[in-house]
């Protein structure tokens, strides 16, 4: 059991460096523009929502489960900012490289995520999510916020941040409570 848990930590921190390194390494070549980081924002938004739909399904841990339902409310709230703000600015997200790795990630985390249930499940969402919005922080503070050239979607950016740091915290919470 104890290689276990070691196996799923191990996997979300990869998933999580993944995250990490696909926005470095796009930082460096090519350059984002402002509508590809839009389309990375929404992108990561929408997997956060997709796994905890996920986690909705299966798990029966009332922490969990609460926890799950903020990452959908919250996550969907950005999103929506994001749509109605690249509406004004009548800019559409485009699709890119990073964004694509994520998908794809994502569906690969997804596919890990249905073949468990149980406590097995909770704890490699819950593993996943710490990961995640640590790899997350990172991304937008020094990836997304350092190359975006818009006032208004700079701002969106870094008023994310603190949401952001307050979901890791409630999932590193939820994550002492598992052990």
């Amino acid at each position: 059991m104890k290689r276990f848990k070691s196996f799923a930590m191990l996997f979300a921190s990869v998933l999580a460096c993944s995250l990490v390194l696909s926005l470095s390494a796009s930082a460096q070549s090519p350059k984002l523009s402002d509508p590809e980081i839009a389309s990375v924002a929404v992108t990561a938004n929408q997997i956060d929502i997709d796994n905890a739909q996920i986690a909705k399904e299966k798990s029966k841990n009332a922490d969990v489960q609460k926890f799950a339902q903020t990452m959908i409310a919250d996550h969907q709230s950005v999103i929506d900012q994001a749509a109605a703000l690249v509406k004004k600015l009548n800019v559409t997200p485009k699709d890119n490289d990073v964004s694509k790795k994520l998908s794809s990630d994502a569906k690969t985390t997804q596919a890990s995520l249905r073949s468990k249930s149980g406590k097995e499940f909770d704890k490699a969402y819950i593993d996943n999510e710490v990961a995640y919005h640590k790899a997350v922080i990172s991304t937008v503070q020094d990836v997304l916020i350092a190359q975006v050239q818009n006032s208004d979607l700079k701002q969106l950016l870094q008023s994310v941040m603190p949401v952001l740091k307050t979901h890791l915290e409630h999932a590193e919470m939820v994550q002492k409570n598992l052990k």
